[in-house]
Order: structure tokens, then C-alpha cells, then sequence
């Protein structure tokens, strides 16, 4: 019995090749989209799944209330010594896991020959930590001790992978013992090598130097070790004993932190136990400097669009299916006639709607890794997909067929098993059922997709809307013509002078200026600063920058009150934010100028200026204190000249300025970035968003104008006779078309009208994540509801224009 339905199946398919290749296609596309969209969530809800213990390890992280600012900032680190406070002082803590994430590190591996020695420059998998770390995550030794091997100073343990780097081809009991050398200043003996993480993790770390290290080399300028300053390369992570909670223990460590911070710090910190299943989602408080990180609603976001792809597909089918129905009245009649139960009807076809869905899945399978291609640019590194080592694909793929097969095929084969006999054999149920049950249902089924679809274009149109207007809104600084790049912080200043000296020479650079960071940048230095006002001290938590003198200028920061500070190596004068001016208690920024600050020499407020964004539109602005001295500063900013506003001369500029870099720093690789595309990259998971929108929605138009063309190209099939008829007595063929397209425009337009609200409630959740944001325009619906009718029209065009030009002559000849 199967083989003979199987038999008909083929027989139908072939006899109906057009709604068979229309009912593949869109089942395909909306397998393919959520395969890929599965891939991708299922790989970032995969993270950190391995380590024992794990729903007891938290990250120990903070939220900060700055005075007269009620938006929160919050904190993935906090200061250095809160760690061993929390060791001798707090119960209830299996382990405390204490590391410094070091990045751009030169790693030079000795030779017998010095002359070959191996140089790796910019590693950025360095953590700086002792053995408690290992004991966190359950990694796996191969070589050395757990205890020991970052006991002492000058130790360091590779994973494997970073083994097989720096010493390729030698055996592991060869590589112990041999030396490296970090930044041409520390030398570590290898003392231990551990097995790879092969599950996806958020600890990306390959090189582990030892923590008693920092003591005793230079390293301990780049660590902080105060209660006053907080560093966002400094991570702290605890294991709770079994039956503590996160939630009794937080008001401890946040009794800790007052207890030894400055009673008068008016900024209210509050410490919070983030829990490890957080990390890779939690984009509020950071990931590591390279980590891969996630937002769960995005995620939650791909899932819905994955299955608004899939229902536009089965809705495709269920419309053509049933749509067709009245060709097998015939045979439905005769095999009911001939004893065939509507079970076994219904059963038939089922098997015909899975043999459909798996030739799609088939097909979808092919498409996924060209789906890949295209996302490749944001689709992390180590991500990968191969059928026969993730038995998870395979899994999801026979749901899903599974899954498709019975939500297509269900109605239909309910409709179909349920015709009458008599009356399909005599050829009536086009009469009494195809315009009545079925064809409400069908047009029910039309306006949910173009709901669907008018919703996504909506949401594609709003999403561009805001990275645009984030893009271009005003940062209060220029970001426009601007590079920036590190010279080597280990070098004498004698280097870093002579070489901005040597740039100044160069005729397309307008300005060039000496800082620690940009004014809008991923990495933070924080630190209490004291003012007293005479009757007490108010203490904040401030962001730091040091620059020259030019720094404002290249910038054009814009000063409310005073002046810039001028050219000094010592920190005597600095520049604060209005918001900064009015946490102190200084409504009119006059009134701050000539005040003196409790903070790395009691330097003078010179100038008040206008606040600007330290980071993305998400976050609100926090106070900031520009101090002038350039001793510490390693960040080079250079302003091009826009020679009649064509940029056309910059690759030769910066050619040059490598060419002098080089010349200075010949060790150094010159790796420079724009300050707008450093914007930029606050919003990458944004526009990610709006890429994949874009797919998504050119999929949803895709999949319902096919839907629709279908459906015509059947309606006009069945109408062949009447419009013979209609252009015999005179009607115009544009008569035609308006006629054929006026019972799909109806439900098209009321598809419009539902889709605006939920898209307008929608969108004004979207817009809540962000502190600065457009603003909804009436533009953007009509806009949308437009280019939703142009393209329908234009599919159904491809099918009533045909059919309206057509030979009345064969149309009245039809059976």
C-alpha cells in the first residue's frame, strides 16, 4: 500500500509541477532559514555547559549610582583588593578566582641561535591568574602540577593549542622547561601544558602567566592594586558552597566594599553575583576584551523569525493544497466508492505532504551552507557545522520534517478525506466547498501572511532607522577624518616624542594629539575623585582620560566655562563634564573653575565641558575628568586634511605615517582604526540584526508573493472560461486585471491594517534598549504598507496580465 501511494504521489507531483515546484520551494527556504537560525542559537546557548559545579559560579560584578544621576552604571570588575577582603573576611565561598585579562602581548621564543629566535606579536589570549583558575573550570593536565606550576613568579602554562604554537613539533615533556619571553622585559619558564576546552566557552585564554609575576616586573603599573581605581581588564569569580545563595550573599559583599572604600564617596556602589549561565549573554556588564558575547532577546528574536518563516511556508501549502483540492474530487470519489476509509485517505495524504517536506529538507540542506556564506563576516571563528559529528542537526532536521509535514499536511488531508463521494464524482464540489469552508479559510490564511510579512518590513525599516541616526547623531565630539593608533607603553618617551615630531611633518595631517584613549572608547579607568565644597566632602566615581593640550582641539570638545589644560607631564590641571560639574553641586559651570579635587596631586578644575558620549546610545553619560600629562599616554590621534573633501590622499598619509612608525617602533606592527568605525562597532550587533531583518523580510515577501502567485495563477486557471466570456462582450484587458486582482488587494490591505499596531507596539519595545533613540515616523508604515502592495501587485501582474491578453477563442474551448 505505501509503494502505491508513493506511486501516486510522484504521479501528482509531475501532473502538478508548477504548485509542486512552488510548495518546495517556499518549504525549502523556510527549512534552510531556520536550520541556520537554529545553528546559530544553538551555538551560543551551548557556552559554558562544561565546567562542574557550574550553577554555583558567579562573576562578581557591580552597579554604581552616580550623584544626581539616576541611570545606574554598571561595573564587570572591581577593585583589585576586593578580593582578598573577600577571602578573609566572608563564609560561605568554595573558591575565589581572581585574573588580569593582557592583551597585545610580544611573545618571542628563544632559540639556541639567538639570531632565530621566533617573535609572535599581539597574542590576545594571555590571562594573568595562579591555580585556583584551573580548579574553576575542571581543565585537564597533561603535563605539570595543578598546585605548583603557577605558584612562583616567572611561570607560565599553555594550553595545548598554544603549545603546538610556540614550540611546533616538539613532544609536550620537551616543551616543559623551555622559556618564553613577554613584551622583551619578563621571561617565564613553561611549567605546565593542560588539555584544550573543545566545548564552546566564553574563557578563551591560552597563555596563563603567573599572578606572583606581576610583583616583581612592570607589570604591576598595568595592575591596579587600590580600592579607589577599577580596571575593566580585572575579573573576579567565585564558587558558592553548596546551600549558599546568590541572593544572601550580595548585601555581604556590598557591606565589604563600604567598609573599605571612602565613607564620604557619595556614589552608592552595589555588588551583584552574576551567575556564569549570564556571562555570555549578559552584554550589560561586558565580556572578556575578546569574547564572543550574545543578547538573549536577539536570540529569542531569531527563533520567532525562524518559525514565522516556517508558518509562512506551511501557510503556502495549505493554501495551494487546498486551493487544488477540486482536481482530486474525482479520484477521492472513486477511492471512497471503492471501499478507502477517510482515515486512509487522510493517511495518503500526509505520506504525499512528507515526501514534499523531505525533498525540501534535502534541498534546504544544500542551501544552508551558501546561507552560511553570506553571514560568514559575523558568524564567530570557531563556529562550524558537519551532519555526522552533531547527531543535534540531525535531531532537529526530523522534528522539523516531522514537524512541517503535519502542520502543512493536516488541514488539507481533513479537507480532502471529508468529500462527499457522490458529489466529487459529479464534479460539484467547487460549488459547496471550495467557495465556502475553503475559501475564507484560504483568504484567512493570506491576510496572516501578509501581516507577518508587513510586520518584518516594519521592523527592517526602524532597525536601519536607528543605527543611522546613532551613526550620525551628534557624539559631542568630531569623529569624522580621525585615526588612532598605540605606540609601543613599554618604550622610553623619548620615542613617542620623536615620533609625533616626525608626523608633524607630514603635509595631509592636520592635528595630531597624545592621549590614554579617544573620548568615546571600550576601555575604562575609573577612580574616586574627592571635592570638598566646605561644608563636606562629595566623593564620585570618575572616568579618567589624560591628553595634551591639542586633545580638546583635534576633538573639538566643547567647553561651557574656562579653557583647555595646557602642555605638562604632571597632572596639575584637568577639565570635567557637566554632569560631573553638577554631581559636585555646580549648576552654572562657571562656579567650578579654579575649585580643587582630592585626586593624584589635588589638580585644578581649568574648564567645564559639554557633555559627549563615552560609548554606545545605549548607555547614558557618566561623569569624566580630562587631566593634562602625557607621561602615561600611548594613544596617538591624528586628524587628515580633506583636500577639497575628497579623501582620496589618506591611503598615501597613512603610508607615510607607518613608514615613520616603522622607523621608530621596527619591532611594532602599525595597526591603526578610525574613530568611526570605532562607533560603529558599538552597534555590530545592531546592524547584525538589520542584516539578517533584511534576509528575513526579502524572505517573507518571497515566500508569501510566491504563496500569491500560486493562488492567482490557480484562480485564473479556474476563471479561464468567464474571462473568455468577458472579452467576448467587450471587456479591456486592463478591466480584466483590476478584476482578478481586486478579491487579493482586499485581504492584502486588511493584512496592512492589523500588522501596524502589534509592529508599533513591537518596535517601541526595541527602542526601550536604547538611552538616546529615533523617533517612530508615520513615514516609516506608510512607506512599509506601500512597497507590501507594489510588491504584490507586481506578482500578481506576472499572471493576470497574462491571462487578461490571452486568446478568448481557447478559454471558451475549455472542458
Amino acid at each position: 500500500m505505501l509503494k502505491n501511494y508513493f506511486r501516486v504521489a510522484l504521479r501528482n507531483f509531475w501532473r502538478n509541477k508548477v504548485f509542486s515546484f512552488i510548495n518546495i520551494l517556499g518549504l525549502s527556504i523556510g527549512i534552510s532559514a531556520s536550520l541556520v537560525i537554529f545553528l546559530l542559537v544553538h551555538y551560543d546557548f551551548t557556552f559554558d555547559k562544561f565546567e562542574p559545579n557550574r550553577d554555583r559560579i558567579y562573576r562578581v560584578t557591580a552597579v554604581a549610582y552616580f550623584p544626581g544621576n539616576d541611570k545606574p552604571d554598571y561595573q564587570g570588575s572591581l577593585p583589585v583588593p576586593m578580593g582578598p577582603a573577600i577571602q578573609r573576611e566572608l563564609t560561605g565561598i568554595d573558591l575565589l578566582v581572581p585574573f588580569h585579562t593582557w592583551d597585545q602581548v610580544k611573545v618571542t621564543i628563544p632559540n639556541l641561535n639567538p639570531d632565530r629566535a621566533k617573535i609572535l606579536k599581539d597574542q590576545k589570549d594571555f590571562a594573568v591568574t595562579d591555580p585556583r583558575y584551573f580548579s574553576l573550570l575542571g581543565y585537564t593536565w597533561l603535563y605539570g602540577s595543578p598546585s605548583t606550576s603557577l605558584a612562583q613568579p616567572y611561570q607560565v602554562v599553555l594550553t595545548e593549542k598554544n603549545a603546538h604554537l610556540y614550540y611546533p613539533g616538539r613532544a609536550y615533556a620537551d616543551i616543559l622547561g623551555k622559556s618564553l619571553v613577554f613584551d622583551d622585559t619578563i621571561q617565564a619558564t613553561i611549567t605546565g601544558i593542560v588539555k584544550d576546552i573543545k566545548d564552546n566557552t566564553d574563557f578563551y585564554f591560552g597563555t596563563f602567566v603567573s599572578r606572583a609575576t606581576i610583583e616583581t616586573t612592570r607589570l604591576k603599573l598595568d595592575y591596579g592594586d587600590s580600592w579607589n581605581s577599577t580596571y575593566s581588564n580585572d575579573q573576579l569569580f567565585v564558587r558558592l558552597s553548596p546551600g549558599t545563595t546568590a541572593e544572601s550573599m550580595n548585601p555581604r559583599l556590598t557591606r565589604l566594599m563600604k567598609k573599605y572604600e571612602d565613607p564620604k564617596n557619595e556614589t552608592k556602589n552595589y555588588c551583584l553575583l552574576q551567575p556564569l549561565s549570564d556571562l555570555h549573554f549578559d552584554t550589560t556588564y561586558g565580556s572578556f576584551d575578546e569574547g564572543h558575547s550574545a543578547h538573549k532577546p536577539t536570540l529569542y528574536g531569531l527563533m520567532a523569525v525562524a518559525a514565522f518563516l516556517l508558518l509562512l511556508a506551511c501557510i503556502n501549502f495549505i493554501n495551494l493544497t487546498t486551493a487544488q483540492s477540486v482536481q482530486r474530487a474525482k479520484e477521492i470519489g472513486i477511492r471512497k466508492t471503492m471501499g478507502s476509509q477517510r482515515g486512509q485517505l487522510a493517511f495518503q495524504f500526509l505520506q504525499e505532504t512528507f515526501l514534499l517536506t523531505v525533498l525540501a529538507t534535502l534541498l534546504s540542506i544544500a542551501i544552508t551552507p551558501l546561507l552560511l556564506k553570506v553571514f560568514s563576516d559575523f558568524i564567530p571563528g570557531d563556529f562550524h557545522i558537519n551532519l555526522f559529528r552533531q547527531p543535534e542537526i540531525i535531531a532537529f532536521l526530523l522534528v522539523l520534517t516531522v514537524g512541517v509535514s503535519l502542520l502543512s499536511g493536516f488541514y488539507p488531508a481533513l479537507v480532502m478525506s471529508a468529500f462527499n463521494p457522490v458529489s466529487a464524482l459529479k464534479n460539484q464540489l467547487d460549488k459547496k466547498t471550495a467557495n465556502t469552508r475553503s475559501g475564507w479559510f484560504r483568504k484567512s490564511l493570506t491576510i496572516s501572511q501578509f501581516v507577518i510579512a508587513q510586520v518584518f518590513v516594519i521592523a527592517t525599516l526602524l532597525v536601519g532607522r536607528q543605527i543611522s541616526y546613532a551613526l550620525n547623531m551628534d557624539m559631542g565630539f568630531r569623529k569624522d577624518a580621525i585615526l588612532y593608533f598605540r605606540t609601543d607603553w613599554r618604550e622610553k618617551a623619548g620615542k613617542k616624542n620623536s615620533l609625533v615630531a616626525q608626523l608633524k611633518t607630514i603635509p595631509g595631517i592636520e592635528m595630531i594629539s597624545v592621549a590614554t584613549d579617544p573620548p568615546s572608547s571600550n576601555n575604562t579607568w575609573g577612580s574616586t575623585v574627592t571635592y570638598n565644597n566646605g561644608n563636606k566632602d562629595i566623593v564620585n566615581q570618575v572616568q579618567i582620560k589624560k591628553g595634551d593640550s591639542s586633545y580638546f582641539r583635534i576633538y573639538q570638545l566643547r567647553l561651557l566655562a574656562g579653557v583647555a589644560p595646557q602642555q605638562s607631564d604632571t597632572t596639575n590641571a584637568v577639565v570635567i563634564n557637566q554632569s560631573f560639574a553638577r554631581s559636585l553641586g555646580f549648576m552654572d559651570p562657571q562656579q567650578a573653575l579654579g575649585n580643587r579635587l582630592k585626586w593624584n596631586g589635588n589638580p585644578i578644575i581649568v574648564g567645564v565641558a559639554a557633555d559627549f558620549h563615552q560609548k554606545s546610545l545605549r548607555e547614558a553619560i557618566q561623569p569624566i575628568l580630562i587631566a593634562n600629562g602625557t607621561s602615561d599616554a600611548n594613544t596617538i590621534s591624528v586628524a587628515l586634511q580633506l583636500p577639497h573633501g575628497d579623501p582620496a590622499a589618506w591611503p598615501s598619509t597613512i603610508r607615510k605615517i607607518e613608514k615613520i612608525f616603522k622607523s621608530i617602533y621596527p619591532q611594532n606592527d602599525f595597526n591603526y582604526r578610525f574613530v568611526d568605525e570605532t562607533i560603529a562597532k558599538y552597534y555590530v550587533s545592531e546592524q547584525n540584526t538589520a542584516r539578517l531583518l533584511r534576509w528575513a523580510t526579502g524572505l517573507a515577501i518571497f515566500i508569501s508573493c510566491l504563496g500569491l502567485l500560486g493562488l492567482v495563477i490557480y484562480i485564473t486557471n479556474q476563471r479561464t472560461k468567464e474571462i473568455g466570456i468577458r472579452k467576448v462582450i467587450g471587456a479591456t484587458a486592463a478591466q480584466i486585471v483590476v478584476l482578478l486582482s481586486r478579491d487579493f488587494i482586499k485581504p492584502i490591505g486588511l493584512a496592512i491594517l492589523i500588522a501596524m499596531p502589534i509592529a508599533w507596539w513591537a518596535s517601541n519595545k526595541w527602542l526601550e534598549n536604547f538611552a538616546y533613540r529615533t523617533t517612530l515616523s508615520w513615514w516609516i508604515f506608510a512607506v512599509s504598507g506601500m512597497l507590501l502592495v507594489l510588491f504584490s501587485l507586481i506578482t500578481m501582474s506576472i499572471q493576470t496580465i497574462r491571462a487578461a491578453v490571452a486568446n478568448p477563442v481557447k478559454g471558451l474551448r475549455m472542458d
